[in-house]
């Protein structure tokens, strides 16, 4: 059979070649589109479940958060077992599934039922977490101002780099840790509340109603149309401070009149360090299941380095973590090995065929 195989190839050496070549073209494509990654992603088919309640300490969020939604959540289709964490205002499940299942239908599942879950008022609904595994972080990014305002370094990821990178083809999600979420607070005295007899709900109710936006439809004449609109919402804490809550004869007590207006900072869950500098705010890039690490890790790369141009002065972005240099150099690696491994076996085929040649 060996012989007839070398006889025909000899005979027919074109056909061989022309084979040989479509073989390697085969190769290069299927080689392109390859998924190369530095280690195989053997986690399995998991659903994330958040909701937040800023108030509630670990006890109250199992009890009126975490509890309902794993009742909720119990015998879906597939379901392999459920995980809960609850801490200070943070609620997380994690549902794993069967190998196999479809993570979008495992999603489609999990979202009809949390569509059931009835949680206290005040408390945010749960959310899914996006769709990726514990493989997916994929690329991270330091934040710093060179002024060290915290406040102005976190602003800079949520408003203008976490909109564009979340619109790079196979990103999943772009989270920001650290530094102070920027936010708007009235701190109401109580002694002025029982001075002018009011109470913290007819505040509430009054920042409500006057921080909105109202259509009145349109006015024609003479051949155009003019909208009409009421635009009453904040933009500062200036204009916050001066909202009217009530009346005193005929003199209006406004906000600032009740406790002190200040831009101050979200409950921190967390902090971050760099470089023994201080601190700062990291960036964690996710892809999707089932992306290509490398391909989707070079665009968050190429597209950082594009919003780079455009910062406010004095915050510098600096990229501290890579996939694609782990992926290359396990690829180098690999490439390093097979050579010395091919000239290895070489050399003792050679010098086994001369010790045989000699005997």
């Amino acid at each position: 059979m060996l012989n007839w195989i070398i006889s025909w190839s000899l005979a027919h050496r074109a056909l061989v070649l022309a084979g040989t070549a479509l073989f390697v073209v085969v190769g290069l494509l299927s080689l392109k589109q390859l998924d190369i990654d530095a280690f195989p992603d053997t986690t399995p088919v998991q659903v994330q479940i958040n909701a937040v309640a800023p108030a509630l300490g670990p006890e109250q969020v199992e009890r009126q958060i975490t509890a309902p939604v794993e009742q909720a959540i119990s015998g879906l289709p597939g379901l392999a077992n459920v995980r809960s964490i609850s801490k200070f205002g943070l609620s997380q499940v994690v549902v794993t599934f069967e190998d196999g299942t479809d993570i979008y239908f495992a999603r489609r599942l999990v979202d009809e039922r949390l569509n059931t879950v009835e949680l206290p008022p005040g408390i945010g609904a749960p959310r899914m977490g996006p769709v990726a595994t514990g493989l997916g972080e994929v690329f991270h990014y330091i934040v710093t101002s060179d002024r060290g305002a915290l406040p102005e370094a976190r602003t800079v990821p949520d408003w203008i780099l976490e909109p564009a990178l979340r619109t790079v083809p196979g990103v999943a999600e772009v989270n920001s840790w650290g530094g102070f979420e920027k936010q708007y607070q009235v701190r109401l005295d109580p002694t002025r509340l029982i001075k002018h007899g009011l109470t913290f709900d007819t505040v509430v109710e009054a920042i409500q109603s006057n921080n909105l936006y109202a259509g009145g439809g349109n006015v024609s004449a003479r051949g155009s149309m003019l909208l009409v609109q009421g635009i009453g919402a904040v933009s500062n804490a200036e204009e916050l401070g001066r909202i009217v809550v009530a009346a005193k004869d005929g003199v209006p007590v406004r906000v600032r009149d009740l406790g002190d207006v200040e831009i101050g900072a979200e409950i921190r869950r967390g902090a971050v360090t760099y470089q023994g500098k201080g601190e700062a705010v990291l960036g964690l890039g996710f892809m999707l299941m089932g992306e290509n690490t490398h391909e989707v890790t070079s665009r968050l790369k190429a597209k950082l380095e594009d919003l780079k141009k455009n910062l406010p002065p004095g915050i510098r972005v600096e990229t501290i973590y890579d996939r694609t240099e782990l992926v290359d150099h396990v690829i180098d690696t690999v490439r390093k090995n097979l050579f010395e491994g091919g000239l290895l076996v070489i050399a003792i085929l050679f010098f086994s065929s001369a010790t045989f040649a000699q005997a």
